[in-house]
């Protein structure tokens, strides 16, 4: 197929899958792709860098707005550019032979940063309606006022630096190619296993116990997991099953000092900083509430989505012994492990339930609870897809004083947020952490208090 040129492709000409085109790549989007145009329409890229020009093959045109292709070749290297850091996911590999999971590592750690600042930058606004950067200094730029105001926006996690963004990952799902047997991550942008020698973003651990070079053909998936304070194990589903052997077992995890219990098979952050990270600054944000004199220890103050109960013992370092938390969590296996995990804490309850449906009880009691949660402060950590239009129109009816929101997708944090400040709530801090390096993925910390 001939090559076609941006500058020099007639402008009938439209885009098919297998074309292959030169594109100066000018931006990135969520997702962990770069933006380029081609005749006028946006084309998603993956494998490249913001500056770059590169020569990108089609991999789907459907829409007529905007098409998605993957790096071939380089034309112009970024100088953040580097070797990829899994050779299994490099450039010399096809595009459809290239494992997934690991979509920056071709980008210096510090411009990896940087781009997340950037999605968490335009999204906030987009969605939100806050703008992150300050106006610009006499004489400075906006893109150079932007770039100040994001420099430092996306913390890393101790570690790190020193470790180039290695040997984080204490947990990893791997997949079964159902025909042969081979364990493997998926290809990228595919459900296909990928035959790999080594896992570079997971612990040493984690490595020495991934059955890699095993054929497993009865199973589905294996998951790998390396507790800090128990012994690694693998976690087998069989096909045509749901369950995984052993998920369910009790292992124990240590956060700085302080012990956690968590189904070897439930949710627990994979990077090995991560809760601790998530536990300081939930701390810190409840702390700055305390200082502030907004934060009411004896109020109905909530957890939701609370998990092990990790956020919860967070609130309770900061306000004391004297605080009330309820945590409320729909896997019944880790509420009951909140129980134990909050169980010196006289004030915490551990609730098994839908938190939509849990406000919603909140909303239908007597005026005196209702009373003592609008002095409450909410802490919520709500999965990819955000807490959503619902459980924030419930908790802007309760109106609580503070909510704190831990959020793993910075759109839906947006979005959420856009909902907040249109109820009356002010955003007074926001954080965000690097604890996926390598990977598009980060975590942010929004504090919102209510405007009285």
């Amino acid at each position: 197929m001939d090559l076609m040129s941006a500058d020099s492709a007639p402008a009938a000409a439209a885009l098919a899958v297998g074309d292959e085109v030169e594109l100066d790549i000018t931006n990135i989007a969520h997702g962990g792709v770069c933006v380029a145009r081609y005749e006028g329409r946006v084309v998603f890229v993956a494998d490249t860098i913001p500056g770059e020009r590169v020569r990108a093959r089609i991999i789907e045109a459907k829409k007529k707005s905007f098409a998605r292709a993957v790096t071939i070749e380089v034309l112009t290297a970024s100088p953040d550019r580097r070797d990829h850091v899994w050779p299994a996911a490099a450039l010399d590999r096809a595009p459809e032979d290239r494992a997934g999971g690991a979509e920056f590592g071709h980008i210096a750690l510090e411009r990896q940063r940087l781009l997340k600042a950037h999605v968490l930058a335009d999204a906030m606004q987009r969605f939100g309606g806050i703008e992150l950067a300050a106006e610009p200094e006499e004489g400075e730029g906006e893109d150079a006022a932007l770039e100040d105001a994001l420099a430092d926006l996306v913390e890393a996690a101790p570690g790190d630096e020193e470790a180039n963004g290695l040997g984080y990952r204490t947990r990893v799902r791997l997949h079964v190619d159902g025909e042969t047997g081979l364990v493997g991550p998926y290809a990228a942008r595919s459900r296909r296993v990928i035959a790999v020698d080594s896992l570079p973003l997971a612990t040493d651990i984690v490595n020495e116990i991934a059955p890699l070079q095993d054929a497993l053909p009865d199973a589905a998936n294996v998951d790998v997991v390396a507790p800090s304070a128990d012994d690694p194990r693998t976690l087998v589903t069989l096909q045509g099953e749901k369950k995984r052997v052993g998920a369910q077992d009790r292992v124990q995890e240590l956060v700085e000092d302080r012990g956690f219990v968590v189904r070897a098979g439930g949710f627990w952050q994979v990077h090995r900083e991560a809760p601790a990270i998530l536990f300081n600054a939930v701390r810190d944000a409840v702390l700055d509430l305390i200082e502030a004199d907004r934060f009411d220890p004896s109020a109905t103050n909530l957890d939701l989505y609370g998990g092990v109960g990790l956020l919860a013992a967070a609130m309770a370092e900061a306000a004391g012994p004297a605080l009330r938390v309820t945590t409320v969590e729909s896997d019944e296996h880790a509420t009951d492990d909140a129980s134990e995990n909050l169980s010196e804490l006289v004030g915490a309850l551990s609730v098994t339930a839908r938190v939509d449906r849990h406000l919603a009880d909140l909303l239908a009691s007597p005026e005196t609870v209702r009373t003592r949660v609008r002095r409450a402060t909410v802490v919520l950590d709500p999965p990819r897809s955000g807490a959503g239009g619902d459980v924030i129109r419930q908790l802007t009816e309760l109106a609580p004083a503070n909510i704190v929101y831990v959020a793993c997708d910075p759109v839906a944090l947006a979005r959420d947020t856009g909902t907040l400040r249109s109820s009356g709530y002010e955003l007074t801090a926001l954080r965000a952490f690097d604890i996926f390096p390598h990977t598009h993925h980060f975590e942010t910390i929004a504090v919102f208090e209510r405007e009285d």
